[in-house]
């Protein structure tokens, strides 16, 4: 049994055969070709954040492959009066096949797995989003091919994504530059190190988009920090990527934002709108790599 609760999870050799499987999965849904190898399987998706995104990818793509999905969440459920997270998961994953945990902290989908008798999908937390960033990959390698050796940089927050990223960095062998206002800088987390040998910190954002192949962004004040939005405003003012920032990096760079955006604050109508955004598609391939991980976890490698 495997779960996927951060990138480091996962080997690059199974990650190519995740994007070749998302790849091939995609082409069944856009030529109407059913495909339901996980009939009869359940997904509980548990919900602790809100989510638009993560909740229509994941009930669609479990619907898709001819499985069914629960939705719970805190305010309908034991989850929100106190029941110990080890509980919840020797009494869910009894009942289920599969679990995708939407939450706060990372420790309670690590605590979830460690107690669950089925897989285990980390669908966001404050440390990492690695189904995002999955879906950032399939669409750089649909969009310009391999990211091996190329440069992602990323302007804004130290937040989960950026996290996430440089994990990724490590795994798929490219560059990360991560340009954030002084105080909002990567920090080492969870006993693990920055790895200067995949990472470059900037503290101006035109410094880190230069010749970078890929630009990503996220809003200013993740959930969980509202309480903070005025003053990430006015330490963030000047890290909107707009057409400046997107002319000084390659000229083939594509534009990437995880969604919701506020258009005018960590980017412009004109980048998030153009002709160099992929954003949409990123969007919709959410439900393509999340097919093809659930697809593993429950059945392993699948060559047809």
């Amino acid at each position: 049994m495997r779960h996927f609760l951060q990138m480091k999870d996962f080997t690059r050799d199974e990650y190519e055969h995740l994007l070749e499987r998302a790849k091939i999965l995609k082409a069944r849904f856009k030529n109407y070709i059913p495909y339901q190898p996980l009939t009869d399987r359940m997904l509980a998706m548990v919900f602790e954040k809100s989510s638009t995104r993560t909740r229509v990818s994941f009930e669609a793509g479990i619907y898709q492959l001819g499985g069914q999905a629960i939705h719970l969440d805190s305010q309908s459920t034991q989850l929100g009066r106190s029941e110990p997270i080890e509980d919840t998961a020797r009494v869910i994953s009894r009942m289920v096949d599969l679990v995708m945990i939407r939450t706060f902290e990372q420790e309670k989908v690590e605590q979830f797995a460690a107690h669950s008798r089925v897989p285990v999908i980390n669908g966001l937390t404050n440390e990492y989003h690695p189904c995002q960033v999955l879906a950032d990959i399939f669409t750089y390698v649909e969009q310009r091919g391999s990211l091996t050796g190329k440069t992602v940089a990323w302007i804004g927050d130290a937040n989960n994504m950026s996290y996430t990223w440089l994990e990724a960095a490590r795994i798929f062998d490219f560059k990360l530059n991560v340009a954030t206002p002084k105080g909002y800088e990567m920090k080492s987390q969870r006993g693990e190190t920055l790895d200067n040998a995949y990472l470059a910190a900037f503290t101006d954002p035109m410094l880190a988009a230069k010749g970078a192949h890929l630009v990503t962004t996220d809003v200013w004040t993740s959930m969980g920090y509202e309480a903070e939005t005025e003053a990430r405003k006015n330490a963030f003012a000047g890290f909107c990527v707009d057409r400046k920032m997107m002319a000084a990096a390659d000229k083939d760079a594509l534009f990437m934002h995880c969604l919701p955006a506020h258009r005018g604050e960590e980017v412009s109508a004109d980048v998030i709108d153009g002709p160099q955004s992929v954003v949409w598609e990123e969007a919709e391939n959410r439900l393509h790599v999340q097919k093809a991980l659930m697809e593993f976890l429950l059945l392993g490698r699948i060559n047809s």
